[in-house]
């Protein structure tokens, strides 16, 4: 196929998933599940027009699953608008990490015992496949910053702060897997500069930056009576917090998320200082962006900074849920097309240990005493869906220096969970969530 061929391909594919996207929305099939399978048809198990595999293209694909995560946490801080002092933070800071350690050691432990592999590649598989993903979960995370659904918010805060807990363990497998001794030294200095730092220092330079750089637009907005769409500052604010904090040692990841944020913080410090006392009462319970869309403008001449704030953050969300959806499409085909090379029936079953039995227990023992429903803790333990996170870390791990034969074989096994959490929980969600909801009105009417 040449150019003009594929430019072709490629638009039926997207016109065809925007014509059906109401059906795909109430169906049991998600679209990444669709664009999953797109992928497969193009590979060499159907039509073999397109040969791909993420190990040979292992730098590349570290660095287009980089963007695309560092998207995706940028956005999901942004939604994220309830106080930082909520519960529902909480309950996403309890799965982020002693879940997420919790979920590393059992998968860690099964894949030792049961396939054999050495401590150094069984822990780098269960730092791979443990983190839930913050680009594939939007059926299952807020939908917008007035969603304050306290299952929505964990699994949204759990998959923006997990890669703090899980990447650490990652690097500390690649030390060992690349010859160093586990002894104090090593543990100190990764202690102090894997964890303590990559996890402080990505926060507070994300959220730094998230708050200063929100706060400077709104007030030249303001000032110049600006209300022209600016995509580029989401794009600026994603590239400058992740570059610069690693650049300096820490967690890029958490640094997205954090100046995602940390924006929010900024446009709620400017909604609470500049509403007026002539907003109705349901205004002020809206987030700023909300005000000023095209359907519902404001008419205070007097509000400039809430006006200017709300297009800040509007024109931040747009963007980023656009390069968000293009970039996950385009590794879903990706994904669909390199599973071919990679199929290992060991993953299976190792998915099924960790979907069923591994994250529900996990999820269950760090939420004891939450004042979490029986039925919240249940849904949080099994919709926890891998996805492109794991892709980038895989490309990491190849990256820097993981490879042989039982290397080769662990990418195999963790690329066969990633699809198997994709079709399973894809599958479940809607009929899952849709359940919870019937439940919810129930309550509500009685």
């Amino acid at each position: 196929m040449d150019f003009l061929a594929w430019t072709a391909a490629t638009g039926c594919l997207l016109l065809l998933m925007s014509l059906a996207a109401g059906w795909i929305h109430r169906g049991p099939v998600t679209s990444f599940g669709l664009f999953l399978v797109a992928g497969v048809l193009c590979g060499p198990w159907v039509f073999n027009v397109l040969q791909i595999d993420i190990i040979r293209h292992s730098e590349l694909v570290a660095h287009i699953t980089e963007i695309t995560m560092a998207a995706s946490l940028f956005i999901t801080g942004l939604k994220l608008r309830l106080p930082l002092k909520a519960r529902s933070w909480r309950t996403g800071v309890r799965l982020a990490f002693p879940a997420m350690l919790l979920t590393v050691a059992a998968m860690t432990a099964l894949v030792h015992w049961i396939i054999g592999f050495d401590w150094p590649l069984s822990l780098a598989f269960g730092a791979i496949v443990a983190p839930t993903d913050p680009v594939l979960a939007s059926l299952i995370s807020v939908n917008d910053a007035r969603d304050d659904d306290s299952l929505r918010v964990a699994i949204s805060s759990e998959a923006g702060m997990n890669d703090g807990s899980a990447l650490p363990l990652l690097v500390l497998a690649l030390a060992l897997f690349n010859g160093k001794s586990l002894n104090g030294a090593l543990l100190t200095h990764w202690g102090a500069t894997e964890v303590l730092w990559a996890i402080g220092g990505g926060l507070l330079i994300g959220f730094v930056l998230g708050r200063l750089i929100g706060s400077l637009a709104t007030n030249l907005r303001s000032a110049h009576g600006n209300v022209a769409p600016n995509d580029f500052l989401a794009l600026a604010l994603i590239a400058l917090s992740y570059a610069l904090t690693q650049w300096l040692g820490a967690s890029g990841f958490l640094a997205a998320f954090a100046a995602g944020v940390g924006l929010r913080r900024a446009e709620l410090g400017v909604f609470k200082r500049y509403q007026t006392d002539d907003m109705t009462d349901d205004e002020r319970v809206l987030p700023a962006e909300a005000l000023v869309n095209p359907n519902k403008r404001m008419e205070h001449d007097d509000n400039g900074m809430v006006k200017s704030v709300g297009l800040v953050v509007g024109d931040a969300l747009s963007f980023g849920d656009t390069i968000e959806r293009l970039l996950a499409a385009l590794m879903m085909v990706v994904l669909g097309v390199t599973l071919a090379y990679h199929w290992n029936l060991n993953g299976v079953m190792l998915g099924l240990l960790l979907f069923v039995v591994v994250r529900p227990v996990a999820v269950w023992l760090v939420t004891i005493g939450a004042g979490i429903p029986t039925a919240q803790r249940l849904l949080i333990g099994w919709l926890g869906i891998r996805g492109i996170g794991s892709l980038n870390y895989i490309a990491f791990a190849w990256v820097h220096g993981m490879e042989g034969a039982q290397a080769e074989m662990m990418v195999d096994m963790a690329l066969t969970l990633v699809v198997s959490s994709i079709v399973v929980h894809g599958v479940t969600v809607t009929p899952l969530l849709n359940w919870r909801q019937k439940r919810l009105e129930a309550r509500h009417r009685n």
